[in-house]
């Protein structure tokens, strides 16, 4: 019954054979399939493959220019019915949505795609001989209302998801491949914002076509439809970006407020491409810049790394923007910006921090965040400085990032704020000397090329504070060679001997030579 049900109205065996299709027979062959596609029972077994197989045999027994320039009939009706059918196989071969998935997961969904991939390629393949043949100009037409498609269903299955497999992977990249040579485009790039600056790129289409199902109410029902959006979108760049900014925008905020912490992620990442590539002055336009700043700095709160991660780095691209906004007088103290929020936030959180991973993502930005503010670090000092000490005195692991960060950090701190360093000298020095001395009596935990690093990080800092003190760090260490036994202490501190005899004290910032 089933069977007999997807084959309601079957396409007359004349349909199939040479010579024996009018125009208008054609066309209603194609809208009886369209028709049996959007059935509930096509996507049973026996439905689908009786609809495949009629749909299969139909592109292949059709000639080239009767599927795309019928006599008699509108050569855009026709197109647009080639479109329609392919969209309907798109949803055929969709994942299911959330709700589906927890019951069925995605069975059955990678051997539809292969199917499908199939019945794309043999459309493909007829409008490149009708391409090739020069006799069919509407070939133009029929792929304008295919590609769009065609390109959402192949970026869908190509690439590595839950509903993929190692065949419907294949498939979806050979029907990619041929989508890109049919269209004479050497990249997906250039097939979305369009080749030698002929301005006929189908991101435009590509949107309008993920429109409908990247609203607030319908984007978690294809669970394709982020990945595919979040992958077009970071193929488009400057300075072709900016033009659909409004197309791009709302769904990459859409998705960057989501409860999963794997959407957020992919919201940002959306974000900080448009960040990337969008110029400074269409951000600014609309106060877009600082609802992207609001948006993005909430998931500071989120103790998830791999968030913290992509919200620092999107953040850390944002600021210069931001601060092209602000006006500064000469005559007046500097105005916080928002990367001092964000660093006092950050200190904030780093100094009761115990989760090894956030306390890795944390120290990996900080240098950043002082390269940013440069002088202007100097506001943070107070908690920077505890956030170093806390920090150095923690084992990080074998790879010890953590502190290796941290070091270079306070490098940075030192050659920033030299001259409000010095009141610190004997807190910091102490922490230096007390990591190097764990470092040499640690036998076995950390291998020799980090111990090696963590020792030449520690003995920089100890001569950039040398430096900025005018040479009293050598001072205090100066009775360490005679009462100290480990050889390794004695050799770093003979380094800062070394390095500050030949000292030029009078100097304005301290370097590492």
């Amino acid at each position: 019954m089933e069977l007999d049900s997807a084959r309601e109205n079957p396409p007359p065996e004349s349909f199939f054979l040479p010579g024996g299709r009018s125009s208008a027979a054609l066309g209603e062959a194609f809208s009886q399939i369209l028709h049996r596609l959007t059935r509930q029972e096509a996507r049973r077994g026996n439905g689908r493959d009786a609809v495949f197989q009629d749909l299969s045999a139909l592109i292949e027994a059709t000639e080239c220019g009767r599927l795309f320039e019928l006599s008699g009939a509108p050569i855009h009706g026709m197109s647009e019915m080639l479109g329609e059918v392919a969209k309907a196989l798109g949803t055929y071969a969709a994942p299911p949505t959330e709700e589906s998935v927890r019951s069925d997961g995605h069975s059955g969904v990678s051997e539809k795609a292969a199917e499908v991939g199939l019945l794309f390629l043999k459309l493909l393949r007829k409008v490149e001989t009708a391409k090739n043949s020069l006799a069919c100009p509407a070939w133009k037409t029929g792929l304008h209302h295919l590609a769009g498609p065609v390109y959402i269903f192949a970026i869908t299955h190509s690439l590595e998801q839950p509903w993929t497999s190692p065949r419907s992977q294949n498939v979806a990249g050979e029907v990619l491949s041929l989508l890109l040579r049919v269209s004479d485009c050497g990249s997906v790039a250039g097939f979305l914002h369009g080749e030698n600056g002929d301005g006929k790129g189908r991101f435009t289409v590509i949107m309008g076509l993920l429109k409908p199902d990247l609203n607030k109410e319908s984007w978690k029902n294809n669970p394709a439809t982020k990945h595919v959006f979040s992958w077009t979108l970071q193929q488009v760049t400057r300075p072709w970006l900016n033009q659909h900014l409004e197309r791009i925008l709302p769904p990459s905020l859409l998705i960057s407020d989501d409860y999963q912490t794997e959407n957020k992620i992919l919201g940002i990442r959306c974000l900080h491409h448009i960040v990337l590539n969008v110029p400074a002055a269409d951000l600014l336009q609309y106060n877009r810049a600082q609802v992207l700043y609001h948006a993005i700095f909430n998931h500071l709160y989120t103790p998830e790394h791999h968030l913290i991660q992509a919200v620092l780095l999107c953040l850390l691209d944002l600021f210069p923007i931001l601060e092209k906004a602000v006006q500064w007088k000469g005559d007046m103290a500097r105005p916080t910006t928002q990367c001092d929020e964000v660093l006092q936030l950050i200190l904030t959180h780093m100094e009761p921090e115990h989760r090894l991973l956030l306390r890795r993502t944390y120290a990996r930005n900080l240098p950043a965040f002082v390269k940013r503010l440069g002088i202007l670090t100097v506001r943070h000092l107070k908690r920077l400085e505890r956030v170093i000490i806390g920090y150095l005195e923690v084992y990080d692991g074998p790879e010890e990032e953590a502190r290796l960060k941290i070091l270079e950090t306070l490098k940075l701190l030192i050659q920033h704020t030299w001259p409000r360093v010095s009141c610190r000298l004997v807190v910091l020095l102490k922490a230096l000397l007390k990591l190097i001395c764990d470092v040499a009596r640690d036998p076995n935990l950390t291998p020799e090329p980090v111990k090696t690093a963590l020792l030449e990080e520690a003995t920089d800092c100890l001569i950039l504070l040398d430096h900025s003190s005018q040479g009293r760090v050598m001072g205090l260490l100066a009775t360490i060679p005679q009462s100290c036994e480990d050889g390794t202490v004695v050799n770093c501190i003979r380094e800062v001997q070394q390095a500050s005899e030949g000292a030029d004290y009078h100097g304005t910032k301290p370097c590492v030579t």
